[in-house]
């Protein structure tokens, strides 16, 4: 079974950072791609970034490239998600996933997910 405890979300005003953090459980990890979504109250949720077992490709929505960064840290279970510059439309809750057999950016190729984090970034 995977576990999947994500930390770091909060408060942040529009231009600041936050570092969020996925902290897993199993086997799956080293032999997965990892992701970060997000979902927003009234809408679907969205990839946000994604990266692969050994970490050497990584994939970022449209909407966050060059502000965030994912990476992981394969000895410690855990994944790392970089947000810079945030913006008031980046407010979200944010989900670790794993499982999925490549990086991309469908929910239905990650079977594990964690519980997720709250991002709020006020104008």
């Amino acid at each position: 079974q995977v576990q999947l405890v994500e930390a770091g979300g909060g408060l942040v005003q529009a231009g600041g950072s936050l570092r969020l953090s996925c902290a897993a459980s199993g086997r799956t990890f080293f032999s997965n791609a990892m992701g970060w979504f997000r979902q927003a109250p009234g809408k679907e949720r969205e990839f946000v970034a994604a990266i692969s077992q050994s970490g050497g490709v990584t994939r970022y929505a449209d909407s966050v490239k060059g502000r965030f960064t994912i990476s992981r840290d394969n000895a410690k279970n855990t994944v790392y998600l970089q947000m810079n510059s945030l913006k008031p439309e980046d407010t979200a809750e944010y989900y670790c996933a794993a499982g999925a057999k490549q990086t991309g950016g469908d929910p239905a190729m990650y079977d594990y997910w964690g519980q997720g984090t709250q991002v709020t970034v006020s104008s």
